[in-house]
C-alpha cells in the first residue's frame, strides 16, 4: 500500500459519538469540509481527513492501515481485540476522551434474584459483544450458552430466546421497559482514540504526535476551572488546604492593602458550592469560578 502524507481518522457515521468527536477536533483546531457522498471529511487547516463509518468497522479499518486512528467506544476496541486474532497490528487505547459514557453489563429479569456470577450457569446469555462475555464467563469460572445477535438484545428474553441479556448501559431505562434490571459490570466503557502500538515514521507520526498533545489541552481545560478571590495573608495558609487539586496557586498583591492577596488556582475538576462555601470560612472573599478556554503548558 503506497504510504499517505496525510493523516486519517475514522469515527462513527452516526450515532452518540459522532457530534462529541467532530466537537472535539473543532477544539483541537481541526476543520473540515464534507464530501459529496458525506462519507469523507478533508481536512482544511492541517492534513487531517476524517473517514466516516460504522462504528464497528473502525478497528478493522486501522488494523488493515486504511486509516491510521480511530475514535471509538472503549466496548468496541476491546471486542475486536478479543476477536479478531493476531492478524495485523495490534491496536492501543492512545487516550480516553471523557465522552459517550456507558457500561457492559449483565441484565437480568428482574424477578432473579442475582448476587454472582455462578447464578448464571446454564443459562443463555444474548449479547452483541461474546468475546467480552466469552472472557468474562471463562474468568469467573462459569459455564453458559452465549446467545450472539446483531441488535434488539434487551427483548431476547421476552422472546424466550435467552434468559438474561450482556449489553450496553446508560441510563438503565430500556432495561426498566423489558423488565430486565442490570446485575453485574463487565466494562465500563466511553469514547477512546486508538491506533497502531507503532506510529508512523513519516510525517503522520509527527502529526499524531501533535494531535496527541492538542488533545491533551482540550481535555485538561475542559475539566479544569480558574479560581480567582482574595485573602489576607494571615488567612492564607488555610485558604490554600482547601483548594481542589492542581498546581500551585498564583499570588498578586491588592494595590493599597498590603495585607491582601489575590489568589489565582487552575482547579482540576468542577468547584462545588460546598468547596466555595468552606474556602469563604477559611477567609476568602470576593471569589470567582471561571471557565478554560485554551491553555498550553
Amino acid at each position: 500500500m503506497k504510504p499517505r502524507d496525510r493523516l486519517r481518522i475514522a469515527m462513527q457515521k452516526s450515532g452518540r459519538l459522532t457530534e462529541p468527536a467532530l466537537d472535539l477536533l473543532n477544539r483541537c483546531g481541526l476543520t473540515f469540509r464534507q464530501s459529496r457522498d458525506k462519507l469523507f471529511l478533508f481536512g482544511e487547516g492541517e492534513p487531517v481527513d476524517l473517514l466516516l463509518v460504522r462504528d464497528d468497522d473502525i478497528p478493522g479499518l486501522i488494523a488493515q492501515g486504511v486509516c491510521d486512528l480511530g475514535i471509538v467506544g472503549r466496548n468496541v476496541l476491546s471486542e475486536f481485540q478479543l476477536t479478531a486474532g493476531r492478524e495485523g497490528p495490534a491496536l492501543s487505547e492512545w487516550r480516553s476522551l471523557g465522552f459517550g459514557r456507558c457500561r457492559l453489563s449483565i441484565a437480568v429479569p428482574q424477578e432473579f434474584d442475582y448476587r454472582e456470577p455462578a447464578q448464571l450457569q446454564g443459562m443463555r446469555i444474548a449479547t452483541s459483544y461474546p468475546g467480552l462475555l466469552g472472557e468474562w464467563l471463562r474468568t469467573n469460572g462459569v459455564d453458559a450458552g452465549v446467545v450472539t445477535l446483531a441488535g434488539s438484545v434487551e427483548i431476547a428474553p421476552r422472546l424466550g430466546t435467552a434468559d438474561a441479556i450482556c449489553d450496553l448501559v446508560q441510563s438503565g431505562g430500556t432495561l426498566v421497559a423489558n423488565q430486565l434490571r442490570e446485575a453485574d459490570v463487565l466494562l465500563e466503557s466511553e469514547a477512546v482514540l486508538t491506533g497502531p502500538e507503532a506510529l508512523p515514521t513519516d510525517e503522520r507520526g509527527d502529526m499524531i504526535d501533535l494531535l496527541l498533545k492538542r488533545l491533551d489541552g482540550v481535555i485538561q481545560v475542559r475539566e479544569s476551572r480558574l479560581l480567582l478571590l482574595q485573602t489576607s495573608r494571615s488567612a492564607l495558609d488555610a485558604v490554600i488546604r482547601l483548594l481542589p487539586g492542581g498546581p500551585q496557586p498564583t499570588l498578586l498583591p491588592v494595590a493599597g492593602q498590603p495585607d491582601q492577596l489575590m489568589l489565582q488556582a487552575l482547579c482540576a475538576g468542577e468547584v462545588s458550592w460546598r468547596q466555595l462555601e468552606e474556602i469563604k470560612k477559611a477567609g476568602a472573599r470576593e471569589m470567582f469560578v471561571l471557565p478554560v478556554e485554551k491553555m498550553l503548558a
